[in-house]
């Protein structure tokens, strides 16, 4: 008859009474587990000094066999971050000075425990540094000091900087230019920042974000350098443009990549048309100017304007005006098919981009430098991956059209791709 095992007893796991009734008070306290403090940092700590005692006397055995004389002298004591907070660790030394530790390395100041990258969930997802700082005292009970938390949200800084300088690709069939303004404190002032962003549709119909850039206000030259930029990083050809109606942004387009269609975002403008219009105007207005931008074609949208410039052409001159000298780059969608005429008329994909970054940092005042801006922006976009960088919906139609506008200029890129 086989013997029946003898159960383990929390005495048996845990010998030391005094260390055992302080588990159980603590576990019946309901308090956070990993707090500063807690009986189970002690235990880690207790731990990994251990281990580090296991290390020391595995390599001075080694040493032995070797026929090496070598003893232990003394610890070198310190401080080490974890998720649990502050361990005091005492790394065993040799005499020769040849032990390296693994676990914790000599000049190792944190215990490897995701730490950091909780630290950059939470400051991906729009917390301040002082957020940050609550958040890892309310949910682990451990203390960090604001100057640590920006020196790990500072790790990205290298990485933020070989993705803005990385190479592209040679053509993109679509790119969207757009600027949203964000507020930087700075000598205890306030003072606005234009926030520039590239979103681009490549000839394989994957969407990227191509480059974030900032500048003290929005301008078409400093657009021009964003261009130089993208030019020295590879991008040879760009088949459309679309951007908002900011002055001298096609001339500025055109001087970089002068065989580019440029598409003047219908959505501003009809927005910016409005803005002075009698408001028991609007609604009939912006119904009239409907039927232009949503003509079949070139021929039909110039007839629905002549027909809006009788209706209001005596009341709002200015407004008739204005979309007629822009006539060119607001129809050029209309030479494309309907596929692509969605995806070019509106600036909006550029848009959601920028709704995203707003919904993660809403609430927040200003940064306290170009620098922590830069580094929020860039991590709450790539923490949120998924909801921007994917294909095209119904790319392979809109290919087999691009291949018939353009012939090779596109469709030797589909090659190199």
């Amino acid at each position: 008859m086989a013997k029946k095992q003898k159960k383990e007893t929390l005495e048996d796991l845990i010998p030391d009474a005094e260390l055992r009734d302080r588990i159980v008070k603590h576990l019946y306290s309901k308090e956070p587990l990993l707090k500063e403090g807690s009986v189970f940092s002690e235990l880690l700590q207790a731990m990994v000094n251990k281990m580090l005692e296991g290390e020391v006397s595995d390599f001075l055995e080694e040493e032995r066999s070797s026929g090496q004389m070598n003893k232990r002298n003394g610890y070198t004591e310190k401080q080490v971050l974890s998720s649990v907070g502050p361990l005091s660790i005492r790394t065993p030394r040799d005499r020769n000075g040849d032990f390296e530790p693994e676990l914790i390395e000599k000049r190792q100041r944190e215990l490897s425990s995701g730490l950091d990258d909780q630290i950059l969930a939470l400051y991906a997802q729009g917390n301040s540094v002082e957020d940050v700082r609550r958040l890892l005292a309310k949910l682990y009970g451990i203390s960090i000091s604001a100057g640590k938390i920006s020196a790990i949200t500072d790790k990205v800084l290298p990485e933020i900087q070989a993705w803005r300088s990385r190479s592209l690709r040679r053509l993109y069939a679509v790119i969207y230019l757009d600027a949203v303004c964000f507020n930087v404190r700075n000598g205890g002032k306030y003072s606005s920042r234009a926030f520039y962003t590239v979103y681009g549709i490549d000839a394989e119909g994957q969407r990227d974000l191509l480059g974030l850039y900032i500048s003290e206000n929005e301008g078409a030259s400093h657009w021009g350098l964003v261009l130089e930029d993208l030019k020295e990083r590879g991008v040879e050809d760009v088949l459309i443009f679309c951007t908002d109606d900011l002055t001298g942004f096609s001339e500025a387009i055109s001087e970089v990549y002068p065989l580019s269609v440029i598409q003047k975002c219908i959505v501003h403008k009809v927005r910016s048309s409005t803005r002075f219009v009698d408001d028991k105007d609007v609604k009939s207005l912006r119904k009239d100017l409907r039927t232009v931008y949503t003509a079949l074609n070139r021929e039909a949208a110039q007839t629905a304007m002549e027909a809006f410039k009788v209706s209001w052409g005596g009341k709002y001159g200015r407004l008739v005006d204005s979309w007629e000298a822009d006539w060119e780059e607001l129809m050029a969608f209309m030479d494309y098919p309907k596929e692509l005429r969605r995806m070019i008329y509106t600036t909006n994909p550029v848009e959601a981009l920028h709704r995203i970054i707003r919904k993660l940092i809403k609430g927040k005042a200003a940064w306290v430098s170009d620098t922590a801006l830069i580094k929020q922006i860039y991590l709450s976009l790539m923490y949120n991956e998924k909801s921007w960088k994917r294909s095209a919906f119904g790319w392979k139609a809109i290919q087999r059209e691009l291949v018939d506008i353009y012939g090779e200029r596109f469709s030797r890129h589909l090659m190199e791709a």
